[in-house]
């Protein structure tokens, strides 16, 4: 049988982000749900936004898969995460791409997003971007991380920019709704794959889930900032050799 995997998006992608990092040759079915305000997903009443109400959503579209693999990147790791921990009788295996988040609340690592958040919530978009690209933060991940940058001054460019920043500022502020402890009893086939240059997704935090998470493979990748396609190619690759083995592994 035929393989289902959840692979979510990160926050500000949607289904062709997650299809970009996606190995065609795996021998599985993926299923990207784009997540409330992403894409043509209507915000919803719910508030506030939260990674544990975008995890609903995702296994809600996951009723006709019994198990599945969860997997995502960056918010779709901190997801597939929150899903490992509340539902292990449905996930099989995990598999998180430049997790964002641990265990806290709104991680240091968070604040250019809800600094962005605060300006587009303020300003007209093209005003907000220019004031974060001039800002000390701005210009420090115009050297640290570009690609961080690029992703960030891209929230203004979406419709309706002051609606999303409250999902930005949201999400900045939460986290993925669980405790070490309950990551310590994650017992399930994982892959994590993190890189360097990038201030949204520390390579700390990977190293952190790596270490939490028992039996947990590490891999590093080629950062975007350096090589776009490598990056992509060097991720489905180890996805691809994850999804093989697990295949191998599962009943």
């Amino acid at each position: 049988m035929t393989q289902a995997v959840l692979f979510q998006h990160g926050l500000g992608g949607d289904d062709a982000q997650a299809a970009a990092n996606w190995p065609e040759t795996a021998d599985a079915l993926r299923v990207t749900v784009n997540c409330r305000g992403h894409k043509d997903t209507p915000l919803g009443p719910d508030r506030p936004f939260g990674i544990p109400l975008f995890a609903q959503d995702a296994l809600d579209a996951m009723a006709d898969h019994r198990t599945f693999v969860a997997a995502g990147i960056s918010m779709g790791a901190a997801i597939s995460l929150h899903l490992a921990c509340r539902h292990p009788a449905r996930v099989t295996g995990l598999i998180l791409v430049r997790p964002a988040w641990s265990f806290a609340s709104a991680p240091d690592n968070m604040a250019p997003i809800a600094e962005m958040a605060a300006l587009l919530q303020r300003l007209p978009p093209e005003a907000a971007r220019a004031e974060f690209s001039t800002g000390e933060t701005g210009q420090r991940l115009a050297g640290e991380a570009p690609d961080n940058l690029a992703s960030l001054l891209g929230y203004a460019d979406r419709p309706q920019a002051a609606l999303f920043a409250e999902v930005l500022a949201d999400i900045a502020a939460g986290s993925p709704g669980v405790t070490r402890h309950e990551v310590e009893a994650v017992r399930l086939p994982t892959l994590i794959i993190a890189n360097d240059h990038d201030a949204i997704h520390p390579q700390a935090c990977a190293e952190t889930l790596a270490a939490t998470i028992p039996g947990a493979r590490l891999v590093s990748v080629v950062p975007k900032a350096l090589d776009r396609d490598r990056h992509h190619h060097e991720v489905k690759a180890a996805i691809a050799d994850f999804l093989a083995l697990h295949a191998r592994r599962t009943p």
